[in-house]
């Protein structure tokens, strides 16, 4: 069981789908179609069965963060399943596509009648949290660089975007929102090669000898640390 587009854990099997499509709405979107905007009153939480949903959070005008890309078999939107919740961030559908919305009533009918399979969904739903977290460690303790590059060596097992000789092409839509997936604000050195609209990425063979989760950085952020721990003792 492979990583998702974004790192995050296996998707929800098709069987499993079916059986929560028995209890949810089942709507379709067109690519840019906005599904929620942030701030606004969340209730229960959707999972993909076509296409991709990118969640983004606005930093200025033009520009944005993405801490999710939900593709088929992925969920967002949960945080709909607390109480007087609001949306975290903006919801747009990336590509023309297909989800499935179970609101909370329909969650807890899923719970106490399938609870099987909405076990299965919890710990779904536990997984993405607990690849957000690393996302999050990534972003406090990798450069750009490093995180851009990790980033792409998932995005390799995607084969939408690599070529038969390993390497991932992308248009400069789609690099714009590699950008925001890891926070970055123009490209790596050496990372992309310019082929008029169109941005071709080394093999991940090559990509792998550009990051070393051992670095130099993290070994001085590490070393620094253990001294100040050791001088508040």
């Amino acid at each position: 069981m492979g990583e998702t587009l974004t790192g995050g854990p296996a998707r929800l099997s098709a069987q499993e789908r079916e059986a929560l499509a028995a209890y949810a709405a089942r709507a379709s979107w067109p690519a840019g179609f906005a599904i929620y905007q942030r701030g606004t009153p969340a209730d229960g939480v959707f999972v993909v069965t076509r296409g991709r949903v990118v969640l983004r959070s606005r930093v200025r005008a033009g520009r944005g963060f993405v801490p999710w890309i939900a593709t088929p078999g992925e969920s967002f939107g949960s945080e709909g399943l607390a109480p007087n919740a609001k949306y975290a961030t903006d919801a747009r559908a990336d590509d023309e596509s297909e989800t499935l919305f179970l609101s909370a009533t329909r969650f807890r009918a899923f719970v106490r009648e399938q609870p099987q399979h909405a076990l299965v969904l919890v710990a779904q739903l536990m997984a993405e949290r607990a690849a957000l977290l690393d996302k999050l460690r990534e972003l406090t303790t990798l450069s750009v660089e490093q995180r851009m590059v990790s980033t792409l060596l998932r995005m390799a097992n995607n084969a939408t975007f690599t070529r038969e000789d390993g390497k991932i092409v992308l248009c400069t839509a789609r690099y714009r929102l590699l950008c925001e997936l890891v926070g970055a604000t123009r490209e790596g050195e050496g990372l992309v090669e310019r082929k008029g609209s169109t941005l071709i990425i080394a093999p991940p063979t090559q990509l792998a000898e550009r990051v070393d989760v051992t670095s130099d950085n993290e070994l001085l952020i590490a070393t620094f640390a253990d001294r100040a721990e050791q001088t508040f003792q």
